[in-house]
């Protein structure tokens, strides 16, 4: 519970404070919580939306890739609906508050994520429900050999002395350690392996699923883009780097960190359109960089034109380093992968059939992600990175996040992916899994010893120190075996 009430901190810490509502001629800065449906709010530029809307504006561009996945700024005309949270990318525009306080996008999803969490924290770990039932059983015989031992001999240290070895020789350390030892020899492994594991129950469940569920950016690719430009001349590269450089989108801050090494030509009169691209002079002819149809050529993609010339470049993501690795290990091991998106659904597409996922899902929002993985909860790991996947990480099974993920996902996931790559992620399904097997093992070992022990100091057999001497056995015995999950390389 800790965990759900962090991950929803972290939501509510994205959400802005206070608001500027435009009164006629007059904008005033108001706390939050005074603005109301109907009222009209200004957004300058690189603010957050405060509250849901819709654009009262001409156009406006966002980035609302922590919020849905997209990867690409989304261009919203007037009348279009805006989420709390998403980042002004453009000029300052105008909207209109449609839903505030705990009815915003925000504030549901906080719901979402704390009301799984809170479902999760009731699962119950095979040490607790043995414990339940153990520790008493323990006291009664000892209690009953006592009672019967001073009745038939009418020997009171006699009788003490059996249920001393009685409580000493089924003193439940085997139990007690038969999940601990275990536990602790593999959370080391999986440390070592670079996965850092948040919560005590992680792994039997993740043994338990059946289905790994992976968002797409910020998991399965990175958020820089690589560019195709072997078409490119010397030429094309230096204008094409001068117009980047005159612009903070991400797609311009990857083609200059693609040709660092390329001297920026000097691009005059420098104008950039929000969400079109951006444009000027270059030795008395236009150049523009942008979507192809601003650009004065065709389809929505990222073009160069120099004067009449027009040039497509190629983009692709970047795939996380070992993503193909990880995908076929853990369909090694018998686990369905699906992929779910808020992404366009083609470039979902394009990444699924790159990684040979044939079931996939793109522009799903954060409350389809929660959906999908609520419906098949007892088997799902999801992986995942971003605020959209928040309350999919907390409804699901089991879950992981990579450490370069948003707070509130690393709050809510039980496993952290410590280093940039995913080459040994199945590892911790085959730890895990190994880990209930071994738990299992461990329970029978102490179940084993127990029949034969309790009766032999039930019948008075066994004084208190050989009680301590087999009751060592079988602990050694227990952590001897634990330490077998330690062989996975």
């Amino acid at each position: 519970r800790m965990a759900a009430r962090s991950a929803a901190r972290e939501l509510a810490l994205l959400e802005e404070h206070s608001a500027t509502v435009v009164r006629g001629q007059q904008a005033d800065i108001v706390p939050l919580e005074q603005v109301a449906v109907g009222d009209r709010l200004r957004v300058v530029t690189g603010a957050r939306v405060p509250v849901d809307g819709t654009l009262a504006t001409v156009q406006a561009t966002t980035d609302r890739s922590f919020l849905t996945g997209e990867s690409d700024a989304v261009i919203h005309g007037e009348g279009d609906r805006l989420n709390a949270g998403e980042v002004n990318l453009g000029a300052p525009f105008d909207m209109i508050a449609t839903a505030v306080g705990q009815d915003t996008t925000l504030r549901r999803m906080a719901a979402m994520v704390e009301q799984a969490e809170n479902a999760r924290n009731s699962y119950t770990t095979l040490a607790d429900r043995a414990a339940r039932l153990y520790a008493p059983v323990v006291h009664i015989l000892a209690a009953a050999a006592f009672v019967v031992w001073w009745v038939i001999s009418g020997d009171l240290r006699y009788a003490l002395n059996i249920a001393i070895a009685v409580l000493i020789i089924t003193c439940p350390c085997a139990l007690g350690l038969a999940v601990p030892a275990v536990s602790t020899a593999a959370i080391g492994k999986l440390y070592e392996l670079g996965f850092l594991v948040t919560s005590g129950s992680a792994l039997e469940r993740i043994a338990e699923t059946s289905e790994v569920v992976f968002d797409k950016t910020g998991t399965l690719t990175l958020p820089q883009m690589e560019f195709d430009l072997s078409t490119l001349s010397d030429t094309d590269r230096a204008v094409l780097r001068g117009l980047a450089a005159q612009s903070n989108h991400p797609v311009s801050r990857s083609i200059v960190a693609a040709l660092a090494d390329v001297a920026a030509a000097q691009i005059d009169d420098v104008t950039e359109t929000p969400g079109a691209g951006v444009a000027g002079q270059w030795h008395g002819m236009t150049v523009r960089l942008g979507r192809g149809d601003w650009v004065g050529g065709q389809g929505r993609g990222l073009t160069l034109a120099l004067g009449d010339r027009r040039v497509a470049l190629r983009q692709t993501e970047t795939l996380r380093e070992g993503a193909v690795t990880a995908l076929s290990g853990l369909t090694a091991r018998g686990m369905h992968v699906t992929l779910l998106s808020g992404d366009d659904k083609a470039k979902v597409a394009a990444v699924a059939d790159h990684l040979s996922i044939s079931d996939h899902h793109g522009e799903m929002s954060p409350d389809d992600k929660h959906a999908y993985v609520t419906e098949r909860a007892d088997r799902i790991l999801m992986v995942g990175d971003g605020l959209n996947d928040t309350a999919a990480l907390a409804a699901a099974h089991a879950s992981i996040a990579p450490s370069t993920a948003l707070d509130a996902s690393r709050n809510a996931a039980d496993v952290l992916v410590l280093r940039d790559g995913f080459n040994d992620l199945p590892k911790v399904v085959e730890i895990s899994r190994k880990f209930t097997r071994l738990c299992q093992q461990n329970f029978a070992i102490a179940g084993m010893y127990n029949l034969i022990a309790i009766p032999v100091a039930l019948l008075g057999f066994a004084t208190p120190m050989l009680a301590a001497l087999a009751m060592s056995a079988s602990s050694l015995t227990v952590l001897i075996n634990a330490l077998r999950v330690r062989r996975i390389s």
